[in-house]
């Protein structure tokens, strides 16, 4: 791809900036992992957090329990609540392939359904929201390079999930390509985030496994090169 076609963010010299998220996600995930430990081992918890135990509890529940996390997952994308703790959630309750499939689905539902609500339900309210950001600008990079946008802009988040959902809703983009661009461009998060909460239920039984300090990598890669590649856009001039 050239540099002239190249997909580009919203301009960063327009307007008034919304909070950058590149490394957000990795200090928050940082910090709710320590205030769990301190919360855990406070109220005497690690001996239901053990790994065998807890994946046989939910288990027990059969499809009820992966049911009632993906109903979860079409509700708090609308919601404004971040979406890092069910993330995390899904790795830590189903393991690191099946926390995989059902958090990529019911993201992908939930930001559909928060993107209908836009276009449809709460239009003038969401522009009102948005106007003088970054992302009223938004429908005209949509305009210029379709789906490519919603791939650039989940693959590096600027924004937070829940507010990019509601904000392609305004775009002209269809339903159809945002949902599959969006669950194509999730999958690295996700999968960063899963792994590493799948390996995180030995930290409460005061282990440190092999797995977690690997996933704990793979997240701060993940978040570098999210750094690196907005760093690049800035320098040709496409932020």
């Amino acid at each position: 791809m050239s540099e002239e076609n190249t997909p580009s963010l919203p301009s960063a010299s327009e307007a008034t900036p919304l909070p950058r998220t590149s490394f957000r996600g990795p200090l928050v995930l940082l910090l709710f992992m320590a205030a769990a430990l301190v919360a855990v081992r406070a109220l005497g918890l690690q001996d239901y957090l053990e790994e065998t135990r807890l994946r046989g509890l939910i288990a027990a529940y059969g499809f009820w329990a992966p049911l009632m996390y993906l109903l979860l997952w079409t509700i708090v994308p609308s919601l404004f609540v971040p979406s890092l703790p069910l993330t995390l959630a899904g790795g830590i309750l189903f393991g690191p392939f099946w926390g995989m499939v059902y958090t990529v689905c019911g993201a992908t539902v939930g930001a559909s359904i928060t993107f209908l609500i836009a276009r449809y339900l709460a239009r003038d309210w969401v522009a009102h929201k948005i106007a003088g950001t970054k992302l009223s600008r938004l429908d005209a990079k949509v305009a210029e390079h379709g789906w490519k946008i919603v791939v650039l802009m989940r693959l590096i988040p600027v924004f937070p999930f829940f507010t990019l959902n509601y904000a392609f809703g305004l775009t002209r983009i269809p339903l159809l390509p945002y949902t599959l661009a969006t669950f194509c461009a999730i999958l690295p998060w996700t999968a960063a985030y899963i792994y590493f909460a799948s390996n995180l239920l030995g930290v409460f039984q005061g282990q440190l496994s092999t797995g977690l300090l690997l996933s704990a990598a793979l997240v701060l890669a993940a978040a570098l090169f999210s750094w690196l590649a907005r760093k690049r856009l800035a320098q040709k001039n496409l932020e």
